[in-house]
Protein backbone atom coordinates (compact mmCIF):
# COMPACT_ATOMS: atom_id res chain seq x y z
CA UNK A 1 0.00 0.00 0.00
CA UNK A 2 1.83 3.37 -1.07
CA UNK A 3 -0.78 6.23 -0.73
CA UNK A 4 -0.15 8.70 -3.41
CA UNK A 5 -1.76 12.06 -1.48
CA UNK A 6 -3.18 12.90 2.10
CA UNK A 7 -6.87 13.06 0.61
CA UNK A 8 -8.49 15.09 3.25
CA UNK A 9 -8.25 15.44 6.92
CA UNK A 10 -12.04 14.74 8.34
CA UNK A 11 -13.22 17.06 11.48
CA UNK A 12 -16.58 16.29 13.33
CA UNK A 13 -18.80 19.18 14.26
CA UNK A 14 -22.17 19.72 15.33
CA UNK A 15 -23.34 22.08 12.68
CA UNK A 16 -22.55 22.85 9.07
CA UNK A 17 -24.09 26.17 9.02
CA UNK A 18 -22.03 26.93 12.34
CA UNK A 19 -18.99 25.71 10.75
CA UNK A 20 -18.42 26.35 7.71
CA UNK A 21 -18.27 30.33 8.26
CA UNK A 22 -15.11 29.99 9.99
CA UNK A 23 -13.30 28.05 7.57
CA UNK A 24 -14.34 29.76 4.58
CA UNK A 25 -12.32 33.03 6.86
CA UNK A 26 -9.84 30.43 7.94
CA UNK A 27 -8.84 29.09 5.11
CA UNK A 28 -9.49 32.31 2.62
CA UNK A 29 -12.10 29.94 0.33
CA UNK A 30 -15.15 28.75 0.00
CA UNK A 31 -17.27 25.69 0.68
CA UNK A 32 -17.20 23.71 -2.90
CA UNK A 33 -20.26 20.65 -1.84
CA UNK A 34 -22.38 19.90 0.58
CA UNK A 35 -23.71 16.45 0.38
CA UNK A 36 -25.18 13.83 2.57
CA UNK A 37 -23.91 10.12 2.73
CA UNK A 38 -27.13 8.29 4.01
CA UNK A 39 -25.14 4.91 4.73
CA UNK A 40 -23.17 6.60 7.03
CA UNK A 41 -25.64 9.06 8.70
CA UNK A 42 -23.78 11.90 8.11
CA UNK A 43 -23.54 15.63 5.96
CA UNK A 44 -20.46 16.66 4.48
CA UNK A 45 -18.73 19.81 3.48
CA UNK A 46 -15.42 20.39 1.72
CA UNK A 47 -12.59 22.57 1.05
CA UNK A 48 -10.04 22.78 -1.33
CA UNK A 49 -6.50 23.85 -0.16
CA UNK A 50 -3.53 22.66 -2.42
CA UNK A 51 -4.58 19.03 -3.10
CA UNK A 52 -5.47 18.29 0.32
CA UNK A 53 -9.29 18.51 1.29
CA UNK A 54 -10.94 19.40 4.14
CA UNK A 55 -14.02 17.38 4.89
CA UNK A 56 -16.19 18.48 7.93
CA UNK A 57 -18.86 16.03 8.89
CA UNK A 58 -21.92 16.93 10.91
CA UNK A 59 -24.35 14.10 12.17
CA UNK A 60 -27.82 13.44 10.89
CA UNK A 61 -28.47 10.29 13.45
CA UNK A 62 -26.97 10.99 17.04
CA UNK A 63 -26.18 6.76 16.85
CA UNK A 64 -24.44 7.09 13.53
CA UNK A 65 -20.33 7.36 13.94
CA UNK A 66 -20.11 10.83 14.14
CA UNK A 67 -22.62 11.41 16.33
CA UNK A 68 -20.94 8.97 18.90
CA UNK A 69 -17.62 9.74 18.18
CA UNK A 70 -18.85 13.92 19.19
CA UNK A 71 -21.00 12.27 22.10
CA UNK A 72 -17.71 10.78 23.27
CA UNK A 73 -14.75 12.77 22.23
CA UNK A 74 -16.42 16.28 21.54
CA UNK A 75 -16.18 18.14 18.17
CA UNK A 76 -13.02 17.69 16.37
CA UNK A 77 -10.32 15.48 14.12
CA UNK A 78 -12.50 12.80 13.53
CA UNK A 79 -10.23 10.43 10.67
CA UNK A 80 -6.78 11.24 8.19
CA UNK A 81 -7.79 9.87 4.82
CA UNK A 82 -4.99 8.47 2.16
CA UNK A 83 -5.38 8.41 -1.68
CA UNK A 84 -4.41 4.94 -2.93
CA UNK A 85 -4.55 2.92 -6.52
CA UNK A 86 -6.60 -0.29 -5.94
CA UNK A 87 -8.05 -0.08 -2.61
CA UNK A 88 -9.24 -3.63 -2.32
CA UNK A 89 -5.46 -4.67 -3.11
CA UNK A 90 -4.69 -2.13 0.06
CA UNK A 91 -6.91 -3.77 1.84
CA UNK A 92 -5.71 -7.32 1.26
CA UNK A 93 -1.95 -5.90 2.15
CA UNK A 94 -3.46 -3.74 5.16
CA UNK A 95 -5.49 -7.49 6.91
CA UNK A 96 -2.23 -9.37 5.41
CA UNK A 97 0.33 -6.83 7.69
CA UNK A 98 -2.10 -7.47 10.92
CA UNK A 99 -3.62 -4.30 10.85
CA UNK A 100 -7.83 -4.61 11.67
CA UNK A 101 -10.08 -3.45 9.03
CA UNK A 102 -13.23 -1.99 9.82
CA UNK A 103 -14.37 -2.32 6.11
CA UNK A 104 -13.10 -5.44 4.59
CA UNK A 105 -14.64 -4.42 1.25
CA UNK A 106 -14.19 -1.23 -0.28
CA UNK A 107 -17.82 1.37 0.20
CA UNK A 108 -18.94 4.19 -1.78
CA UNK A 109 -18.55 7.70 0.13
CA UNK A 110 -18.31 11.28 -0.08
CA UNK A 111 -18.10 12.79 -3.56
CA UNK A 112 -18.47 8.97 -4.96
CA UNK A 113 -15.27 8.16 -3.40
CA UNK A 114 -14.61 4.19 -2.85
CA UNK A 115 -13.43 3.93 0.93
CA UNK A 116 -12.55 1.79 3.61
CA UNK A 117 -11.65 2.04 7.40
CA UNK A 118 -8.93 0.42 9.16
CA UNK A 119 -9.43 0.29 12.86
CA UNK A 120 -7.89 3.10 14.95
CA UNK A 121 -6.60 0.13 17.68
CA UNK A 122 -4.13 -1.02 14.98
CA UNK A 123 -3.30 2.16 14.18
CA UNK A 124 -2.07 4.37 17.22
CA UNK A 125 -5.58 5.30 17.95
CA UNK A 126 -5.93 7.51 14.79
CA UNK A 127 -9.24 6.08 13.02
CA UNK A 128 -7.74 6.13 8.72
CA UNK A 129 -9.62 6.17 5.64
CA UNK A 130 -8.29 4.86 2.20
CA UNK A 131 -10.11 6.45 -0.61
CA UNK A 132 -9.74 5.58 -4.51
CA UNK A 133 -11.07 7.53 -7.05
CA UNK A 134 -14.45 7.85 -8.04
CA UNK A 135 -13.61 6.75 -11.58
CA UNK A 136 -11.91 3.48 -10.33
CA UNK A 137 -14.15 0.30 -9.96
CA UNK A 138 -14.98 -1.42 -7.04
Amino acid sequence: MKPSHIEHIGIAVKSLEEAIPYYEHLLGTTCYAIEEVKDQRVKTAFFKIGQTKIELLESTDPEGPVGKFIEKKGEGIHHIAFAVNGLEASLEEAKAAGIKLIDEKPRKGAEGMHIAFLHPKSTFGVLTELCEDKNSKI
